[in-house]
Formats: C-alpha cells, sequence, structure tokens
C-alpha cells in the first residue's frame, strides 16, 4: 500500500486522534518530524497530502514532490506555505480557520483586562507584604471608553462582542469590511484607519499578518492618545517592536499586551520585556483543551475529505 499521507511534523504530546480518524478511513500515513526543506524532498517522495505544522513546504519542496497534492496546515496561518508556488503547482493548501477564535478572544480581553486592572503587579506586591491598591494609581474604568479593532473576521467579531458586554463603545477598521449587512451593526461602528488610531482608548489586533507587517509603527503611536492601551494576538511584526518600546518609554501610550512577536520564542534580555507597562504571554491564546482537540480532529477530516475527492472547507488556493 502506497503511503497516501504524511504529518511532517508535529510537537503535540500525541496524534491519538488524528490515527483515529485517519485509520478508521483506511489512510496509509507515517509520522515524520521534518524541519528542512531538504527533510521533506528526502522523506516524503510518496505523498500526496501532507499534515503540517511548522516545517517550510516551499517552491522547491514542491518542484521535487510532484506527488503532492495537499497541504494541511495545524492552525490559521500559512507563512510557511509558499502559496504562490502551490497555486503554480496544483497543490491545495488548508488551514483551520475557526478552531480557537473563542479562545483568542478571551485572550485578548484577559491581556486587555490586566493592563487597564493591574492584577499580576497587585498580586505580586501583595505576596511581596505590600498590601497598598495606591500602588496601581491611575486606574481608570472599562465602561464607557472606546475599543478599536483591527480586522473584524472571525476573532475581531468574538473580541467586539466581548468589548461590547464590558460596556465598552465599539469601532473598527477593516479594508475588506465596506459596510456591516448583518447584526454587528448593531455593536460594531466602521471608523478610518486614523480615526481609530486618533480617538481609542483600547486597542486590538485582529487582522492577518499578509500585507499588514508593521501595520503600527512609529508613525500609528504618534497619532494614539497617551492613555492608549494596545494588544496583539494575531500576528508577530503586525506591531513593531522598536516602535512600540519607543512608545513605552516615552509615555507615548500607556501600555501593551503581547501573545504573538517579531520572533519567538522571545529572548527575555529584550529591553521590551523589562518595561512594567508591558504584559507577554508565549502564543497561547490558541489553546484551551478543547481547541487543542478540536484542531487536531479538523486537520484529519479536512485530509480525508480529499482523498476521498470530497469537497474541500477551507482551501485557500
Amino acid at each position: 500500500m502506497s503511503l497516501e499521507l504524511i504529518i511532517t511534523d508535529c510537537d503535540h504530546t500525541d496524534i491519538e486522534i488524528e490515527t483515529n480518524i485517519l485509520k478508521k478511513a483506511n489512510v496509509n500515513f507515517e509520522l515524520m518530524q521534518c524541519k528542512t526543506e531538504d527533510d521533506l524532498i528526502n522523506n516524503c517522495k510518496e505523498a500526496k497530502v501532507f499534515i503540517n505544522q511548522y516545517a517550510p513546504v516551499t517552491r522547491k519542496v514542491m518542484e521535487n514532490l510532484p506527488n503532492l497534492k495537499l497541504v494541511v496546515r495545524y492552525g490559521v496561518g500559512v507563512n510557511n506555505v509558499d502559496l504562490v508556488a502551490a497555486k503554480d503547482h496544483g497543490v491545495a493548501v488548508c488551514n483551520v480557520p475557526d478552531y480557537g477564535m473563542n479562545e483568542v478572544a478571551d485572550q485578548a480581553m484577559a491581556l486587555m483586562l490586566e493592563l487597564v486592572r493591574q492584577t499580576s503587579k497587585m498580586s505580586a506586591l501583595v505576596k511581596s507584604g505590600v498590601w497598598d491598591y495606591q500602588k496601581a494609581i491611575p486606574i481608570y474604568r472599562i465602561s464607557g471608553k472606546r475599543i478599536g479593532i483591527f480586522g473584524i473576521g472571525r476573532i475581531g467579531t468574538e473580541m467586539a462582542k466581548r468589548a461590547s458586554g464590558f460596556g465598552l463603545e465599539v469601532v473598527a477598521y477593516d479594508p475588506q469590511v465596506k459596510e456591516l449587512k448583518d447584526d454587528r451593526a448593531n455593536y460594531i461602528k466602521l471608523v478610518s484607519k486614523d480615526e481609530l488610531l486618533k480617538t481609542s482608548d483600547l486597542i486590538s489586533i485582529h487582522c492577518p499578518a499578509d500585507n499588514n507587517i508593521d501595520l503600527i509603527s512609529t508613525a500609528e503611536f504618534k497619532q494614539m492618545k497617551n492613555t492608549v492601551f494596545i494588544v496583539n494576538t494575531a500576528r508577530g511584526g503586525i506591531i513593531n517592536e522598536k516602535a512600540l518600546l519607543h512608545a513605552l518609554e516615552n509615555d507615548e501610550i500607556a501600555g501593551a499586551g503581547l501573545d504573538t512577536t517579531e520572533t519567538e520564542p522571545v529572548s527575555n534580555k529584550d529591553k521590551l520585556y523589562a518595561t512594567n507597562k508591558f504584559v507577554c504571554t508565549p502564543h497561547m491564546g490558541w489553546y484551551s483543551e478543547e481547541s487543542a482537540l478540536e484542531l487536531k480532529r479538523k486537520v484529519a477530516e479536512e485530509s480525508v475529505r480529499f482523498l476521498k475527492g470530497e469537497a474541500l472547507n477551507w482551501n485557500l488556493v
């Protein structure tokens, strides 16, 4: 039996869910732990389908693997897959855009609340023997403030729902959305990028990395209120981190929270991570026990659909 599918790489604890689904569908597969183009070329010659996490599926890889017809990514981003080359070589590319949207919105809200309410800072002080709420001064009321959301796809919309529930006025900028014709119009107001930057008290990033690297940099920070808090749970690099450090050090903004960074993992020697106006989590916004299981199930199910000749749910090319 030929090898139909290869899991190119996976750092999960196990692949039990994928195994159960693929075996039930009588798919012959194998798990590799490929890290480079050469690893893929040398070890994956037979496969029609890749389930892929980090290994680089480049033009060179596709040129050397003519049997490859589908790449299914563990996750939303497809940064490590050359989409142009995929189109040229007739390789379908799928992601799983809906598996952790609630978790990412929750993470964004958690980072925002942490910046505003300073819970970690104050907990650390209490544990060290300091019982003094004045160490947190000033804290401002959240309800009645304006939050600006960059990108109102699935996750941005979920963030808008949460923000609205906290009594925030929600405005959004998304160049792909010219008008809201659904119920989002009841709690989201579309504005220009400049209006969002100049008038928001809180800003949350929920747009893709494509065409948005350095979306928020020096010029954008100078437009913001010096009391604004900004959060990015989308993709590293959308906020330019050198410009962010300058803005924090010069009190151009009040604080920032990142779940995604330009380089991952980050160095704890970076000056950005030394400022007390900054909070960071290790690209965990997608994670809950439920979302992790959902992701594994969906990559396997999408692969089986393809091998059965059925329509794909999330073909990007």
